[in-house]
């Protein structure tokens, strides 16, 4: 495939060299002379390992070449890759004015091209950048989106120091488009590296780098105040990491990266304060470790928030667990919002059979007793005595009773805290709490 390329810089050279290894023609673009002179004396405009003898290699092989006529470098190729920076503003915001300048330069070439053209997005940017991209070239060259050329989504995961081996063994690539042409045309790119191949919605994939980039700096971060605690108690804090991470069922797994309502139960809560007090009896400042309840509260804010519209409606809770399968009360963040909406004046019912039959048989019975014997007289006998006594349902748990119900109710709204089943979204008196 015949590739141009917009930005000389790290993803830039990075995918330059790669590309023309895995045998397309690739013009690098860039309004720098000194990188294109770079390119076009087959030397790398980066210090990376790898990449210097592969743009030598390449460069010989005539499968690279650079240019600042990016009039040309459009015409004569049918994919383009962006990729020039976007760096922070003094407010915090990027920068996206190199990119909306390339999409200048685009419309005006656009506008000679009569063959379909593909423009990929690689430089990090924030959700709505690719829909703004296209939108530009649509006023200024006359062109239609979708029909005469796409703008999607393609992030990169590259970590300098290893960006070659991380090109080739990539965790997964990423490609967010509408258009089916320009999604396959840009899969086929990647499709002899060993990772899966993602096509999702452009918003999606806009995002990512974000989140995965503000991952990474939480996972440094949580580790080092670990390290901090382990050290001011005598505990080799690369051991204790070391164990955290082997497991993968829980630790190091998709389990608890679901959003949704707030955590609760008898261990997290408690464990937490626990490593808390212990920093704080060691005069240790852990900002994370300290804000992580504060993020849990401000969850169970957010959902007398959402309920405070239906103050006059009768409200319907299924599930007060603290999760779905156990009778566990302790610290149930369900417990804490219904409690939160009673002293508001909220007309509310609860089912949570689970919790009901703790009553009965006296499994958790003392707890209830004793903290929250005005609750378990809010508690209906069954799921369909609650939806008839009720205008709004609010679902807290994820129990398999609740799906076969739910799909039937038609004059109810639905408020979903655990990310309900597609068809279960799809209906019009559904909301979900953050999806």
């Amino acid at each position: 495939m015949k590739i141009s390329i917009f930005g000389l810089g790290y993803v830039g050279c990075v995918s330059l060299g790669c590309l023309a290894k895995n045998g397309h023609t690739v013009t690098g673009v860039d309004v720098n002379e000194t990188k294109v002179n770079q390119i076009n004396a087959g030397k790398a405009t980066i210090i990376e390992e790898d990449i210097d003898l592969i743009i030598k290699e390449q460069f010989k092989k005539k499968r690279i070449s650079a240019t600042t006529n990016f009039k040309q470098a459009i015409l004569d190729t049918e994919l383009s890759i962006i990729a020039v920076g976007t760096p922070s503003t003094p407010q915090g915001h990027l920068n996206l004015k190199y990119i909306f300048n390339v999409a200048d330069n685009f419309a005006e070439a656009l506008r000679e091209k009569d063959k379909f053209h593909i423009i990929a997005l690689r430089s990090t940017i924030i959700p709505g950048t690719c829909d703004q991209f296209a939108d530009i070239i649509e006023k200024k060259s006359g062109k239609k989106r979708e029909i005469d050329f796409a703008v999607i989504a393609n992030p990169e995961f590259l970590r300098e120091g290893s960006a070659v081996y991380d090109y080739y063994n990539p965790p997964l690539t990423l490609i967010g488009a509408n258009s089916d042409i320009a999604a396959k045309k840009a899969a086929s790119l990647y499709e002899n590296l060993p990772a899966e191949i993602i096509i999702t919605d452009i918003k999606v994939a806009e995002i990512m780098k974000y989140i995965n980039n503000t991952y990474h700096a939480l996972k440094i971060s949580f580790a080092n105040e670990v390290g901090n605690i382990c050290k001011s108690i005598g505990i080799n804090s690369h051991k204790v990491m070391e164990i955290f991470t082997k497991d993968k069922q829980l630790n190091i797994s998709p389990y608890y990266f679901k959003p949704g309502f707030a955590y609760g139960g008898s261990c997290l809560p408690k464990d937490l304060k626990g490593l808390q007090t212990l920093a704080h009896d060691n005069y240790l400042t852990v900002p994370v470790i300290e804000n992580i309840d504060k993020t849990n509260r401000i969850q169970i804010e957010r959902a007398v928030e959402i309920l405070t519209k239906y103050k006059n409606k009768n409200l319907g809770f299924m599930g007060l667990s603290f999760k779905a399968g156990t009778d566990d009360l302790r610290s149930s963040p369900s417990v804490s919002l219904i409690e939160t909406l009673l002293g508001k004046g909220f007309h509310i019912k609860i089912y949570d059979n689970n919790v009901r039959m703790s009553q009965l048989t006296g499994t958790n019975k003392e707890f209830i007793d004793e903290h929250i014997p005005h609750l378990t007289q809010l508690l209906v006998d069954n799921p369909e005595e609650l939806i008839s006594e009720s205008d709004v349902i609010i679902i807290t748990t994820k129990e398999k009773e609740f799906d076969n119900l739910l799909k039937i109710i038609k004059d109810k709204q639905i408020i979903d805290f655990v990310y309900l089943a597609k068809d279960i979204q799809q209906k019009g008196n559904y909301y979900g709490i953050n999806w």
